[in-house]
């Protein structure tokens, strides 16, 4: 634990099992006036009495301790950074006893604050986001994306069932993508079809139940049909699997069920593409390099990364990977993390991550240092693509692609079990980069791509003085 003044939490479970003070303390071994000065955090709470706690209460005390606090203080912040909020003058100490003391309030302003954003204050559909019980929805995306994070991106039931389908139907790497087709005709009595542009109308696959014939996109490279044969077999081989552990989840609409579901039929399909035991130690041979492990297995850059992030079978686990998708203008589609770095929840990231850097070089691999507000280090790639199916001439006009960037980073603890650390000197500050994780959750005063002012420090223009941002705060 990072602290242990946790007055608070001590106070709400005391409360939530309608105990007085003294009542407590003696289940504690210790006075009322003791216990009183820990909720009041004027007196931090000893290991005795931590264990005592657990011993008497069943508590689980990962639950007392910092985990998950960094994450919903940097949240809150992300939120009042909101211009809206910007005349209660809320500095960062009060984030931070917030959550220390109330972290449930925390939790649920961030619930209106993402209703807020969706509906706005005037639109009547604000009020349609309770869910009878005091409750708010929070966006499909969102909980699906924490719902992966709790679950730490790694879901055993479909590896084991990825495995299964493997050794009942004998497939290989060299044939997958033939070995899934049949696999769909002689188990499913599906028939598969390469379509042409015109006939999928802007699709990319379309499976007709009725018919029982699925369809994938010409557009669609080798990797990314692969991956759509095994992601429709996830739906009609392993669909109890796949509600179990959205079931799990617990999401509070059909639509955020739905996205998990698809979520997790596109992590099956991952699972079969790059077998557990043999990608995993494919990635340590090759020291995590990407493109080795794209050929070997017939993956795309993208979909090697997401599952490098999945490798956390216990006993047996990967790096602990963090991984971060964005476009052009700064919005985040997809994040997740497991190497400890924050990422922006509201809005864009911080604009000296490398995953920005990457638009300016097209198909080239970024290499980063970077080095947090609070001291923590990371070492990042990223890389621009282009999705599947999005770069074609209609009409004889070529279209927009819509070209995306991939971050993928861990701790600097790991670093050199990755080749593309290789010649980089860890130990020079002059190879690391300061950055946030965003700009109005970020303290840094000398940053040069600072875009607005930090919400925690006082604003101070001076009209004689220029430095490298026009925002610098108060001496």
């Amino acid at each position: 634990m990072k602290s242990l003044r946790i007055g608070g939490k001590i106070r709400r479970l005391r409360q939530e099992r309608r105990l007085s003070q003294a009542q407590m303390a003696t289940e504690l071994a210790i006075s009322p006036s003791y216990l009183n000065l820990i909720e009041s955090n004027q007196r931090p709470v000893t290991v005795p009495v931590l264990l005592r706690l657990a011993e008497k209460f069943q508590v689980d005390l990962a639950s007392l301790g910092g985990e998950g606090d960094e994450q919903l203080q940097t949240d809150l912040m992300e939120a009042l950074s909101d211009p809206v909020f910007e005349a209660a003058d809320v500095k960062a100490s009060d984030v931070k006893e917030l959550v220390a003391q109330l972290p449930a309030m925390g939790r649920a302003f961030l619930g209106l604050y993402q209703a807020y954003r969706r509906g706005g204050a005037g639109d009547s559909r604000f009020g349609d986001e309770a869910d009878g019980e005091g409750g708010i929805h929070a966006l499909p995306s969102e909980e699906v994306t924490e719902f992966l994070q709790r679950r730490r991106n790694h879901f055993p039931e479909l590896e084991e069932a990825a495995e299964q389908l493997w050794q009942e139907n004998g497939l290989a790497l060299l044939t997958l993508q033939q070995d899934l087709v049949k696999v769909l005709n002689m188990r499913f009595a599906v028939d598969v079809e390469i379509a042409s542009v015109d006939a999928m109308q802007g699709l990319l696959r379309y499976y007709n139940p009725l018919t029982r014939r699925l369809m994938l996109s010409e557009l669609l490279p080798l990797p990314s049909r692969t991956f759509q044969l095994a992601h429709q077999i996830a739906f009609l081989g392993y669909r109890k699997e796949i509600d179990q552990a959205v079931s799990g989840g617990k999401s509070s609409s059909p639509e955020a069920d739905a996205l998990a579901a698809s979520a997790l039929a596109n992590y099956f399909a991952a699972a079969v593409m790059a077998p557990y035991d043999r990608f995993l130690e494919a990635a340590r041979s090759t020291r995590y390099a990407i493109d080795i492990l794209q050929h070997r297995f017939g993956l795309s850059f993208e979909q090697v990364c997401h599952r490098l992030t999945t490798l956390q079978r216990p006993g047996n686990e990967g790096i602990p990977f963090h991984l971060i998708r964005v476009d052009i203008a700064g919005n985040i589609s997809k994040r997740f993390s497991l190497s400890g770095i924050q990422i922006a929840r509201f809005g864009a990231a911080c604009p000296r991550w490398n995953v920005y850097d990457a638009f300016a070089t097209p198909g080239m691999l970024r290499v980063q240092v970077s080095k947090m507000p609070d001291g923590s280090q990371f070492f990042c790639i990223a890389r621009t693509l282009t999705p599947a199916g999005r770069a074609f001439i209609r009409g004889g006009m070529p279209q927009r692609a819509g070209t995306l960037a991939i971050g993928l980073g861990t701790a600097i603890s790991h670093a050199r079990e990755i080749v593309y650390a290789d010649g980089l000197n860890l130990d020079d500050p002059q190879v690391v980069t300061p950055i946030g994780v965003s700009c109005r959750t970020c303290p840094r005063t000398d940053c040069a791509d600072r875009a607005m002012p930090a919400l925690a420090q006082r604003l101070s223009i001076d009209e004689n003085k220029r430095g490298l941002s026009t925002y610098s705060a108060a001496g």
